[in-house]
């Protein structure tokens, strides 16, 4: 059977996890403890050598980084796709992947960390997380006023690599960065309450 490596909490096991239960695909879940350090220690090096999580173990394959692994799961498990068989929107789902990989994603973190995880949050670190991802909303909210999703029409990986980052936002008491981009907040008024989300997040009644 397909294991996970990772944390519950972990925004990229997260994605993972969501594709899995897009799919409803069986698979056992192995926690890497990040809070006591697992992540670091030989047995998960071994799987994923620069000490994050997840990792997926599938047969004799062992994988690592969440955006391979995700593309990886939905090639592979039968159900509906996160891929568009459409050229021009799978495009699409490959920009926006990589607008969040490289500009939305790490300074979202640089708010969510400092906020949730440090006793004495830095402000300047956060003023700076904000600053980063204004771009990146700005640019989504253009393009969400006149798209249903990342992609375009289609529910596709895209939209599953910002949820777990925007979902972090408000945690950390920054949702207003999203709340004030009209159609980046009715995008997440569509996506979060997906049953797939609700079940990783754990809100699934």
């Amino acid at each position: 059977m397909l294991k996970v490596f990772g944390h519950p909490m972990s925004t990229c096991t997260r994605k993972v996890l969501t594709v899995l239960a897009e799919k409803n695909a069986p698979h056992e879940f192995v926690l890497v403890d990040i809070m006591k350090g697992e992540h670091k220690q030989p047995a998960h090096l071994a799987r994923q050598p620069y000490g994050v999580v997840p990792a997926i173990e599938d047969g004799e394959l062992s994988l690592f980084e969440s955006r391979a692994i995700i593309r990886y799961l939905d090639a592979k498990l039968p159900g509906v796709s996160l891929t568009p068989s459409n050229i021009v929107e799978r495009a699409r789902m490959d920009q926006w992947m990589l607008v969040e990989q490289c500009y939305f994603s790490g300074a979202s973190m640089k708010i969510s960390l400092q906020k949730l995880m440090s006793p004495n949050p830095d402000a300047e670190i956060m003023k700076a997380g904000r600053a980063g991802v204004v771009t990146a909303l700005d640019e989504a909210n253009q393009w969400l006023a006149k798209n249903t999703y990342f992609a375009g029409t289609h529910y596709s990986l895209a939209d599953i690599t910002w949820m777990p980052y925007v979902e972090y936002l408000f945690a950390a008491e920054a949702g207003d960065l999203i709340t004030s981009r009209e159609h980046v907040k009715g995008w997440w008024d569509r996506v979060s309450p997906r049953a797939s989300w609700q079940k990783v997040t754990g809100r699934a009644k």
